[in-house]
């Protein structure tokens, strides 16, 4: 069967357990989904496990299915990173061999005298932080001096945080377009994001006008070449930040992991058009991940678990839908960084096979059978698995 369409859904930060190379990240030991499913008595995903998810790894509360309705496996990242970025260009057949530039003491002063004769303004910060609990410290601050608030993670980010009636958000956006020309060279972060937020102090709420200034892939990706073919090539979330637009054909923005799959299942439904319709559901790292909330983690898997029979109920005949991940962001553990794993994969549709198990891949593994399947040139890292997954291979 031709394939018209493939739906990928990239689950952000559910990690399935420490990859081989975790010691060397320090996160041995890792397992987002079975360290949380431990701590909070079970997960409740009733249609992730009979996709087969449990038949991935034991996870309490997921039990392995004799007849999972899907391929299942997971996928090990190569290249020399565990952030979001990299992440997800290696998923879209790009692995680096150097990885984005670290600050856990915050940004050299160079960095920031450069930046601040620019904007005509100090900084306040300038250290890895908790997005809300900067807030917290330094908004009241921020507010009476008009200094934008610089922070940090474990990702590669200059992050800046600004109060919209203080800094209104075009300015905002401004300070992160000079931001993003400083960090050059050795300084090239994987992303500047602009971090508005409203409120009072004690009382300060992040706005949906974040912006990620991102850079462009170094080598053209499965999206360049899916667009090069004249197909569609649909983001839905921060995808079109990630990428830079590069490879995009179109995109829309999303508030939250609801309004992702809203807007995931609109596109199935309206643009009917050939090729790749590519969804980021950011809240599990942003909301739950980096603030070591299992609770709240488990309770978005189930909330995303409810809307996979409108997902699978959406498909045509001639789709194919994959759910993974990114990295691991495991919220059991005293980091509130991200947690090198491996990532779950589960593919179904009309023309996938059921209850077989691809076993361990590569992330741009997933690009490359992408390509195949949509009959597009391949991009230049990964081995497809189109024909391990195809009903009719």
């Amino acid at each position: 069967m031709t394939i018209n369409r493939v739906i990928v859904i990239v689950l952000d930060s559910v990690g399935i357990g420490e990859a081989p190379d975790a010691a060397e990240f320090g996160d041995v030991g890792s397992h987002t989904l079975g360290n949380m499913a431990r701590v909070v008595g079970g997960l409740h995903v009733p249609h992730l496990e009979r996709m087969g998810l449990g038949n991935i790894a034991i996870l309490q509360g997921v039990l392995p299915q004799t007849e999972p309705t899907a391929v299942y496996g997971k996928l090990e990242e190569v290249s020399a990173g565990k952030d979001t970025t990299t992440g997800h260009w290696e998923l879209m057949g790009v692995e680096l061999e150097r990885p984005f530039p670290l600050y856990p003491n915050g940004f050299p002063p160079p960095i920031m005298s450069a930046f601040e004769a620019e904007i005509g303004r100090g900084t306040l910060g300038n250290y890895p932080a908790s997005g809300t609990v900067i807030l917290d410290e330094l908004g009241a601050e921020h507010m009476r001096t008009g200094k934008p608030i610089i922070y940090t993670s474990g990702d590669s980010v200059f992050q800046i945080a600004a109060h919209e009636e203080v800094i209104p958000v075009e300015e905002l956006y401004a300070m992160c377009r000079v931001a993003r020309r400083i960090l050059t060279g050795p300084h090239e972060v994987g992303r500047v994001i602009a971090r508005p937020f409203v409120g009072l102090p004690g009382h300060f709420t992040r706005t949906a006008n974040r912006h990620d200034f991102a850079v462009s892939p170094p080598k053209p990706t499965t999206l360049d070449k899916v667009k090069e073919a004249g197909l569609m090539a649909y983001a839905v979330g921060k995808i079109n930040d990630i990428f830079n637009a590069q490879g995009i054909s179109d995109y829309v923005t999303t508030t939250d992991n609801m309004d992702g799959v809203e807007k995931t299942l609109v596109a199935m439904r309206d643009r009917r058009e050939r090729g790749l319709i590519f969804t980021n559901l950011v809240d599990f790292d942003a909301k739950f991940g980096h603030r070591n909330n299992p609770q709240g983690y488990a309770d978005a898997l189930a909330e995303f678990d409810e809307r996979v029979p409108e997902l699978l109920a959406a498909l045509a005949e001639d789709d194919v839908l994959i759910i993974t991940a990114d990295h691991g962001n495991d919220p059991t553990t005293p980091s509130t960084d991200h947690s090198r794993e491996y990532v779950p994969i589960l593919v179904t549709g009309t023309a996938v096979r059921h209850n077989h198990n691809l076993g361990i891949r590569h992330f741009a593994d997933l690009g490359a059978t992408i390509t195949e399947l949509l009959g597009t040139e391949a991009p230049p890292c990964g081995q497809s698995f189109a024909k391990r997954v195809m009903r009719d291979a």
